[in-house]
């Protein structure tokens, strides 16, 4: 069972699909011709798919939907058999689809051979769907054409063409494209925020008490004291290789276009929450988290070799050891990381790594520190139990983000906040000795950290306690929080905060998914032309508002700028709200669907239809962003207003005064005609 569940850690780890602030688009096809004989040629429709994601075959079996393809009816053209397939097939059983499967990963042609008569164009479309370990994408339906002809002078360069015509296009439209990357982290961030989550795994009792035994071994089992400094060193390096590398294999396997991605992927998002609800209960005892044993052995097997080889095995056993301490932590800085783009996991896992080897290469220089350092004891199932807490409290965030999608209604704001002062409370309690878990030591007296971490705890979870009642919780707090209330609260004077700003004019549209959503003292509009009605109506701009339920950023902007007073006021005086949830998954009907080039994929929910109006009309795809226009759809501004312009309520009041002068302009100018 530990094993089990060890390689379960281990995968997901491993196989992060990180929230999707970008678009996602693993696979690009390519179309060409090829002339086989007089008047017959081979039309080769290309798949190029990223690490770690695979496309499936004709025949794919029972589950996922296979590639398939559809060619328009042509008299001057005869397809000659069905397509056939050049690739490296992989055919094994998938559990989750519990059947055996067929697929690419790499590349894939897919072949139709056709005879043509004269001059004329082939047309039709391919349907697939594209799959990583953890989950799937919606399937694309991909248009193609084909200019053929019976001279054999002008099919080759035809098709050459028409392929070119097709990757340029993909090119330019994806790359005009604009995104924020203010969700982003810095490399110099995450390096130093990796490097804090080092040394709070080193004092967890799986490191700490590592440090005193292999720090001695090499002191005394060195021939010489400059022997000895120098293999502390080699195995302090060897750890910063063996976790770096791990950041490597990441971005390997999985690339920048998946590692930039962040919080919006509901099944990453749900995988996240149960595996941060593992660690949590490990951490308090509930069971342990180990990888096989035999990988300790065979490592501390070859840990015996009186060799830098050696060393590097003694550093490997030490991380395979240490798993059920370090795993946890790795997997949240694995998830904060990946913002860092390609370069984020291994600049990410070099600081973790660098403050984890630091203290074995350093006490072995200066061995009388080890007598100063506090002994192994009660402190560091402490500090495990503390962190068990805050991953529970952590795992709420990502379930959260699942249910909010779907709305299924179970962790509203208050409910949120509950557990979590619940959670605080437990924490400040038991550093205080008031509660004990398993493994714990009884606590004969208060030391002044304890006290210290007690009093932070405590005073943490009174601050949470308004929120509960209404009041706004701005900063990371508030980015944190869910978006919808399980109350309705009341004004001071009585009035409830849903009175609209439009007099008589009231949404319709979705107002049941979203009004519960919108930030309390606003009303807002969730269908484009209907907002746009009620601006020629009132005489107001548009303001659009950008979101998503999993957008950590839109949640902040709402918390440190939205609440204030001067900007809630403009925005309700003078200007429409129009809110468009960019990852909400209710269905469009059929006759509403369609293809979209710059997504590259159909439009089958309401999310994806705001992605692409974002897309498209403006070129960008991320949140939150904020565009305001006239009655006739007419940008007011040259540009949006991104969380990239600050959390600033004057900054974002300057640029709303500026889209409002330029409107009034705009009508002045209109009047004067």
């Amino acid at each position: 069972m530990k094993n089990t569940l060890a390689f379960i850690c281990v995968w997901i780890l491993l196989c992060p699909v990180f929230c999707r602030a970008q678009i996602l688009n693993p696979v690009k096809w390519s179309f060409t011709t090829q002339q086989l004989a007089g008047d017959t040629f081979a039309l080769h429709i290309k798949a190029s798919i990223d690490p770690g994601w695979h496309v499936y075959a004709q025949q794919a079996g029972d589950g996922p939907i296979p590639t398939s393809f559809t060619f328009e009816d042509n008299p001057a053209v005869k397809l000659l058999g069905p397509v056939t397939e050049k690739g490296k097939q992989i055919k094994e059983f998938d559990k989750v689809f519990n059947s055996e499967l067929r697929y690419y990963r790499d590349s894939v042609d897919f072949i139709q051979r056709v005879e043509v008569r004269g001059n004329t164009t082939l047309t039709g479309s391919l349907e697939f769907m594209v799959c990583n370990d953890v989950n799937c994408l919606p399937p694309k339906d991909v248009p193609f054409r084909f200019s053929l002809s019976g001279s054999s002078a002008q099919a080759a360069p035809e098709g050459a063409d028409s392929s070119a015509a097709v990757r340029a296009s993909g090119s330019e439209v994806h790359g005009a494209l604009s995104t924020d990357n203010a969700s982003g982290k810095s490399l110099g961030w995450i390096f130093w925020a990796c490097f804090g989550g080092g040394f709070l795994a080193l004092i967890t009792p799986c490191v700490f008490s590592m440090i005193p035994i292999t720090v001695s071994f090499f002191t005394k089992q060195s021939p010489t004291r400059a022997r000895g400094i120098q293999n502390a060193v080699l195995y302090s390096l060897s750890i910063v290789v063996i976790y770096t590398f791990l950041g490597f294999l990441i971005t390997l396997f999985f690339g920048a276009s998946a590692l930039n991605q962040l919080a919006s992927n509901l099944w990453a998002n749900l995988a996240f929450f149960i595996i941060f609800l593992l660690f949590g209960l490990s951490f308090l005892g509930a069971f342990e988290i180990t990888l096989p044993g035999r990988w300790s052995t065979q490592t501390d097997t070859h840990a015996g070799l009186s060799s830098a080889l050696g060393i590097f095995f003694m550093a490997l056993t030490l991380t395979i050891v240490s798993f059920s301490c370090t795993g946890p932590i790795i997997g949240n800085l694995l998830v904060l990381a990946a913002q860092g783009g390609r370069s984020g996991p291994l600049v990410g896992m070099f600081g973790f790594s660098l403050a984890l080897a630091i203290p074995f290469a350093l006490f072995a220089i200066f061995p009388g520190w080890l007598n100063k350092i506090a002994k192994a004891g009660g402190w560091l199932n402490a500090v495990k139990v503390v962190l068990g807490l805050l991953e529970l409290a952590l795992a709420l965030k990502f379930l959260s983000n699942v249910d909010m999608a779907y709305h299924w209604g179970i962790l509203s704001r208050e409910v949120f906040l509950a557990i979590w002062i619940v959670l605080f409370a437990l924490i400040g309690f038991y550093l205080l000795g008031k509660v004990r878990f398993r493994y714990d030591s009884p606590v004969a007296h208060l030391s002044i950290p304890r006290l210290l971490f007690a009093i932070a705890s405590f005073s943490f979870m009174v601050y949470l306690v308004p929120g509960l009642f209404g009041a706004e919780l701005k900063g990371l707090v508030g980015g944190f929080l869910p978006t919808y209330s399980s109350f309705e609260y009341t004004g001071v004077q009585g009035e409830t905060t849903t009175a609209s700003p439009y007099g008589d004019i009231r949404p319709q549209k979705y107002v049941d998914l979203f009004a519960s959503s919108t930030p309390r003292g606003y009303t807002a509009f969730y269908d484009y032309q209907e907002a746009l009605a009620a601006a020629a109506r009132l005489n107001r701009p548009v303001m659009i508002d950008f979101t998503g339920w999993s957008c950590v950023n839109c949640r902040k902007m709402e918390s440190e700028v939205w609440t204030d007073p001067g900007v809630k006021a403009a925005i309700n005086r003078d200007f429409i709200l129009l809110q468009l949830y960019v990852d909400e998954k209710t269905p469009l009907p059929d006759s509403a669907q369609y293809y979209s080039k710059i997504l590259d994929t159909r439009i089958r929910n309401l999310g994806l239809k705001n992605t692409d109006f974002e897309a498209t009309r403006f070129n960008r795809n991320s949140q939150p962003y904020y565009v305001f226009l006239d009655a006739s759809g007419k940008m007011l501004t040259d540009r949006g207003y991104s969380a990239q312009d600050g959390y600033s309520p004057a900054n974002f009041l300057r640029f709303m005064q500026g889209a409002l002068h330029a409107y009034r302009q705009g009508q002045g100018a209109q009047a004067s005609d």
